[in-house]
């Protein structure tokens, strides 16, 4: 046996694979309450329905986060048919495997999103293709010119396929898995920061992602790798994140625009209380049901 393949360095020792995979629940870590090998529904329950025709369902992880401020900036840009209700899911306590958010996303992943001014709605999963229809739909933060729109496409279509390795692979093993891995948490600190420096180095050369003008592809980056830049995992030193300046000037570009930071609240179920939105069904909630406003009223929503 190769010294690659000796099973005492294995992590735990003497561990093997083997012949056949079995789910044993004990062994899922931070999020063994949730995960599953199958798909499907656990409980029988109807998503609520508010009063306008964009209905989304999810909550403020980075993926929601991209869909919330591509909310927001439509709402800002005048265009008043993007007003929509935020209902929480709380991904923790299971909420995406209800039988109705399986009926709209059998994927059972946050965001989810309804589009009731058609009869029967449209359903929409996964936050790239929300993205691209809410643009489609409202022509607004995806370029007309044939070049722009292209490397839009590219971007947006990286991120979907890059992201994974930040949270699922780096935010896994160096924040949330059950043990450290060194092997692992090398391999994901290397992608990790290989993606920062391919963000870095095109962004010494563009003021967006897609070059002069700001898109849903900055949108849906910027969720993930601004907070790699700023706070997730607690890894900005691991990771010498002030190495990006690059990076550094695009994040803090993207964070000053108004809508950006109205985004970014909703449905956060995290970090200060006047950061928190937890559910948006009118614009006047940011104004009367921030978090802070509510733990001042006891709990009671207005």
């Amino acid at each position: 046996m190769s010294e690659t393949n000796d099973p005492s360095k294995n992590q735990p020792p003497g561990y093997v694979p083997p012949k056949v995979w079995t789910w044993d629940a004990e062994n899922g870590g931070a999020f063994a309450n949730i995960n599953r090998p199958v798909s499907g529904p656990t409980h029988e329950k109807t998503l609520p329905v508010g009063k306008h025709p964009i209905q989304l369902y999810s909550m403020g992880t980075p993926n929601g986060v991209k869909v919330t401020i591509m909310l927001e900036e439509l709402l800002a840009a005048g265009h008043a048919g993007a007003e929509y209700d935020a209902w929480l899911i709380q991904i923790g306590q299971g909420d995406q495997f209800s039988s109705g958010y399986v009926e709209l996303n059998p994927n059972s992943k946050i965001p989810t999103m309804a589009d009731h001014s058609f009869d029967p709605p449209i359903r929409l999963f996964e936050s790239g293709s929300i993205l691209f229809y809410l643009a489609e739909k409202f022509g607004a933060f995806f370029p007309t010119d044939i070049r722009k729109r292209t490397e839009t496409m590219n971007w947006l279509m990286w991120q979907m396929g890059s992201a994974p390795y930040v949270g699922g692979g780096l935010g896994h093993f160096y924040n949330y898995a059950p043990f450290k891995i060194e092997y692992a948490i090398n391999r994901f600190a290397m992608e990790t920061k290989r993606q920062l420096h391919v963000l870095d180095t095109h962004l010494a050369k563009n003021e967006y992602m897609a070059g002069d003008e700001y898109t849903i592809a900055d949108m849906a980056i910027w969720p993930w790798y601004g907070s790699i830049m700023r706070e997730a995992y607690g890894a900005q030193e691991f990771l010498s994140v002030h190495e990006y300046k690059n990076m550094e000037r695009w994040v803090n570009l993207i964070a000053g625009r108004e809508a950006v930071k109205l985004g970014r609240m909703v449905n956060r179920t995290f970090g200060a209380p006047d950061t928190q939105l937890r559910e948006r069904h009118d614009a006047s909630d940011f104004e009367k049901n921030r978090e802070d406003m509510v733990e001042a009223r006891g709990g009671e929503r207005v």
